[in-house]
C-alpha cells in the first residue's frame, strides 16, 4: 500500500533523480515535476533548460512514475528576478537562489503540488527536517561539503512540515553512486554553479543586457583616482578580478581588492592586499528576518553565522532585535561582508533561520 502521494521537484540533476528514486523505493506514490523558471534562450538559440528536462524525462521513464512540467517564468519573473534587479540597481549584491527557495520552490512549486493532491513535496536538497513535539528544525545536510541549509533559511514551519529532503542524510558520492546503480545517465553529471539563470555566460555580460554601463573612477581610501570601471554594480565587496588596475606608480605589486561602493557618486573604493583592514567588519546589520521557528529569540543571544555559503560557522552575538531586524556583533571580524547577501544563524547543525544584510560597521 501506498505511503502517500509526493510530488518531486526533479531537475534534471543527479540529486532530484535519487530523490524520486529513494523515496518510490519507501513505498511512497511518486510523481516528477520540471519547473520550467526562465524563458530567455542563451546565445546561439539553446535553451537552457532543454537539456535537463530531457534528463529528468529520461529518468521519470526509468522508476516509472509521470513526470509533469510547470511554466513557473512569470511568478520566477515577478517574485525573483524583479528582485535581483532591483538590489543590483541600488548596488547591493544579492542571493537569487535563497529568493527561489522562498518564492518559488517552497512556494509556487508547493501550492501546485497540494492542489494535484499531493500530501508533501521533496527536492534534492542537503539539508535534514527533524520533527520535535509537533516542531520543525531545519537542520544542516549530513555532508558538510555540500550542505545547502543556508539557501533554506527563508523557510517556515508550514513549509517545512509539507517537505522532504531524502538525501540529506547521504555524502554527495554515495548520492552518485545509488544514480549509477539504479542506471541514470545523470549519475557522472556535472552540479550546476552560479545563478542558474546566468548559464554559462560572463555574469558581467549578462547583467549589461538589464543594467547599462556607467563609468565611474576607481579611487584609493585617500582619494586618489587609480582606473576606471564600468558601473558600481557590476562588482561586489572583496573582488578582485576585473578591476583592470596594475603597475601604479607609487604602489606595491599586491592585488587590488574592492572594499568600497559609493552609488550616488558612482565610484569604487580599493585596498590593497588580501587582508586590509578596510575589508574586515566586526557588526552587521540585518534585515527582513525570518526565524524558523517563528520566534525570535531573546537577545543578547549567542550563536553562530555565515555571511556567505561557503563560510565556516563564525561566533557571534545577536544584541538587538526590532521591528524584522537585528544588529550582530562577531566574535572576530569578517571579511567582505556584503549588504544584499544573507546572514544565516546556526545552533550547531540547527538554521535558525536568517536575514538580508544592510549595513556593516
Amino acid at each position: 500500500m501506498s505511503k502517500g502521494k509526493i510530488i518531486v521537484g526533479v531537475s534534471g540533476g543527479v540529486d532530484s533523480s535519487v530523490t524520486a528514486l529513494l523515496l518510490k523505493e519507501q513505498g511512497y506514490e511518486v510523481e516528477g515535476l520540471f519547473m520550467k523558471n526562465w524563458e530567455e534562450q542563451l546565445p546561439g538559440g539553446e535553451c537552457m533548460w532543454e537539456a535537463d528536462v530531457e534528463d529528468a524525462m529520461q529518468v521519470c521513464d526509468q522508476l516509472d512514475i509521470p513526470l509533469n512540467t510547470v511554466d513557473l517564468a512569470s511568478d520566477y519573473w515577478d517574485r525573483v528576478f524583479s528582485n535581483f534587479l532591483e538590489e543590483y540597481k541600488s548596488g547591493r549584491t544579492p542571493n537569487p537562489d535563497v529568493l527561489c527557495n522562498q518564492e518559488i520552490k517552497f512556494s509556487a512549486f508547493l501550492s501546485h503540488a497540494t492542489d494535484s493532491g499531493a500530501e508533501k513535496i521533496a527536492t534534492g536538497h542537503y539539508a535534514r527536517i527533524t520533527e520535535v513535539n509537533g516542531h520543525y528544525q531545519l537542520r544542516k545536510g549530513l555532508d558538510c561539503n555540500k550542505d545547502q541549509s543556508y539557501f533554506l533559511c527563508r523557510l517556515n514551519q508550514a513549509q517545512l512540515s509539507l517537505s522532504l529532503f531524502p538525501i540529506g542524510e547521504l555524502e554527495k558520492h554515495e548520492v552518485r553512486e545509488l544514480a549509477k546503480e539504479a542506471g541514470f545517465q545523470t549519475h557522472d553529471k556535472k552540479d550546476s554553479t552560479g545563478i542558474c539563470f546566468v548559464g554559462e555566460r560572463p555574469f558581467r555580460e549578462f547583467l549589461s543586457r538589464y543594467l547599462p554601463e556607467q563609468a565611474g573612477e576607481i579611487q584609493t581610501p585617500e582619494g586618489e583616482v587609480i582606473g576606471q570601471h564600468n558601473g558600481v554594480f557590476y562588482y561586489t565587496l572583496g573582488q578582485r578580478q576585473g578591476l583592470g588596475i596594475g603597475g601604479i606608480q607609487g604602489a606595491s605589486d599586491s592585488p587590488w581588492y574592492i572594499y568600497k561602493k559609493d552609488i550616488e557618486n558612482n565610484i569604487l573604493f580599493v585596498v590593497q592586499g588580501h587582508d586590509h583592514e578596510l575589508l574586515y567588519s566586526q557588526k552587521l546589520t540585518a534585515t527582513d528576518i525570518n526565524w524558523v521557528s517563528g520566534a525570535a529569540p531573546e537577545t543578547p543571544f549567542k550563536c553562530a553565522a555565515k555571511t556567505r555559503y561557503r563560510q565556516a560557522d563564525q561566533a557571534c552575538t545577536i544584541t538587538h532585535i526590532d521591528n524584522n531586524s537585528c544588529s550582530v556583533t562577531f566574535d572576530e571580524a569578517q571579511r567582505a561582508v556584503t549588504p544584499g547577501q544573507f546572514v544565516v544563524f546556526y545552533d550547531e547543525d540547527i538554521c535558525l533561520g536568517g536575514g538580508i544584510i544592510d549595513s556593516t560597521s
